[in-house]
């Protein structure tokens, strides 16, 4: 590998918007993510819908789908 190109490794805080928080090895020292294993339908088992920027209800507007 050439030297001086690579970004630099260090260990990073991931933050999710549910708070939990984690560590993990990245090129930042802070991420923050909308989803993690403590909330992802997937790992928890529950379904509903994850709506961050209000899509589903724009969706349904456009085309006159009602609930």
């Amino acid at each position: 590998m050439k030297q001086g190109i690579h970004p630099n490794y260090v260990e990073a805080v991931v933050t999710c918007v549910c708070g939990n928080r984690f560590t993990t090895k990245a090129t930042r020292p802070e991420l923050h993510v909308e989803l993690c294993n403590n909330c992802h339908p997937y790992f928890t088992g529950e379904q509903r819908i994850v709506d961050t920027a209000g899509r589903v209800d724009r969706f349904k507007r456009r085309y006159g789908i009602k609930d």
